[in-house]
C-alpha cells in the first residue's frame, strides 16, 4: 500500500516504526536502536503537556541524540492551546513529527482527559489537532485504538477518523484492539481485548487518501509483510524492545538497504561510545544498558550476559568494564551473522 497524500516527509520512514512505550523507549533505547536500523521511525515515550510546560529542566523530557532521527515526539494532553504550544516547542527542538496519544487506557491519564478516553470525544481531538497543525509545519499524527468500551462497530472507528481527518490529520496509527476503560488494567488492555486487524484493513480501504498504520501483536517479518499488503505502515512495540535484534533485519527487508549491524556483537560495540558519553554525563550504567538485556536472547551466553549486567550495572562506580565483561561472556560467531531479521513465523 502507498500513502496517497504524497507530501508526508516521513512517508518512507514510517513504513516501520517502534511504538512509544513508557519507561522503555527512552533516549538511550532509541540511540541503541540506531545501531540496528537507520530508517525506521522512532517514537519517544508519551510526554504530557504539563511536563513540557512546567517541568524543569526541559532537557529531561525532550532531550535526544542527533543519531535518533527520524524521531517523533508523542504528546499526552487534550487542551488545544497547550498541545499547540508543546507541538511548537517540539518543532523548535528538532523533532520530525508530533503525535497525539489517543490510545493509552490508564486511570491516571483518563483522569486528566488524556489517551484512549479521547476516542469518546472526537470533537475535542479534532479541535486539538487543528490547533497543533496551525502551530507547526511538521506532521501532526494520531495514535488511537479501534474503539473503547461499547464502541464495537466499524462505523464507530470511521466516525472518529472522519472527524479528526476533517481537522487536517492525514496519518493515523491504529492499535487493533479496543480499550476497556473500566475493569482492565493498562497491562491487561495490551493483551485481553482481541485483535481485530480486519477492522483496520477496512478503514484503509474506505479512506485510501489517508495514511493508515497498524499496531498490536505483530512480531515477525512475515506478519509485517502481510500487514503492508493492507495498510501503509506497521508499528511494533514490545517485541522490538524485548528482542531488539529483530530491528537488524528491517532496513533490508522493508527499505531495501543493508542495515548497520552485521552481528549482535557489532551492534553492542557500536553502542559503546554512546555508553561512555552517557557515563561522562553522569548517567548510571544500568540506566543505559538495561535496554540491551534482550540483545542476545536465545543465544549461547545470553543469560550470563543479562545476569552480569543486572547484578553489576547498578553498583556505585559501575563503568564500561562491566559492559565489556558482560559482552565477553557471549561467544562471538566466527562469521557475520546472516539472519538479522524479525523472527520468521
Amino acid at each position: 500500500m502507498s500513502n496517497m497524500t504524497g507530501h508526508d516527509p516521513l512517508a518512507r520512514a514510517r513504513r516501520f516504526s517502534v511504538a512509544p512505550m513508557m519507561d522503555w523507549t527512552t533516549r538511550d533505547y532509541r540511540a541503541f536502536a540506531r545501531t540496528l536500523t537507520r530508517h525506521a521511525l522512532l517514537y519517544t515515550e508519551m510526554v504530557t503537556t504539563g511536563a513540557i510546560l512546567h517541568g524543569s529542566p526541559r532537557e529531561r523530557f525532550l532531550g535526544y541524540d542527533e543519531v535518533e532521527h527520524p524521531l517523533a515526539l508523542q504528546l499526552g494532553g487534550s487542551d488545544p492551546g497547550e498541545l499547540a504550544e508543546c507541538a511548537a516547542i517540539a518543532e523548535a527542538w528538532g523533532y520530525d513529527e508530533v503525535n497525539l496519544n489517543v490510545g493509552c487506557p490508564s486511570d491516571r491519564v483518563q483522569n486528566n482527559m488524556i489517551g484512549a478516553c479521547l476516542m469518546g470525544h472526537p470533537e475535542k481531538v479534532a479541535v486539538a489537532v487543528r490547533a497543533m497543525r496551525e502551530a507547526v509545519s511538521i506532521p501532526v499524527t494520531v495514535k488511537c485504538r479501534i474503539g473503547i468500551d461499547d464502541q464495537d462497530e466499524d462505523a464507530d472507528l470511521e466516525r472518529f477518523i472522519a472527524q479528526v481527518a476533517d481537522a487536517g490529520c492525514e496519518t493515523f496509527i491504529v492499535h487493533a484492539r479496543k480499550a476497556w476503560l473500566q475493569g482492565l488494567s493498562p497491562k491487561e488492555n495490551r493483551d485481553i481485548p482481541p485483535l481485530n486487524y480486519p477492522r483496520v484493513h477496512r478503514l484503509k480501504a474506505s479512506r485510501p487518501e489517508l495514511h493508515i498504520g497498524i499496531n498490536g501483536g505483530i512480531k515477525t517479518l512475515e506478519e509485517c509483510r502481510e500487514q503492508l499488503s493492507h495498510v501503509d505502515s506497521v508499528m511494533v512495540g514490545r517485541e522490538a524492545y524485548q528482542n531488539p535484534w529483530l530491528l537488524a533485519g528491517i532496513d533490508q527487508a522493508l527499505y531495501g538497504e543493508p542495515g548497520p549491524a552485521v552481528s549482535r556483537h557489532a551492534a553492542a560495540r557500536a553502542f559503546r561510545p554512546y555508553i561512555a558519553r552517557r557515563l561522562e554525563e553522569g548517567a548510571k550504567l544500568n540506566h543505559v544498558t538495561r535496554h540491551l538485556l534482550g540483545l542476545f536472547q536465545g543465544q549461547p551466553g545470553g543469560r550470563r550476559f543479562r545476569r552480569h549486567l543486572s547484578e553489576n550495572g547498578h553498583l556505585d562506580g559501575a563503568c564500561l568494564r562491566v559492559f565489556d565483561d558482560a559482552l565477553s561472556l557471549v561467544p562471538e560467531r566466527s562469521e557475520h551473522e546472516t539472519e538479522p531479521r524479525l523472527a520468521e513465523a
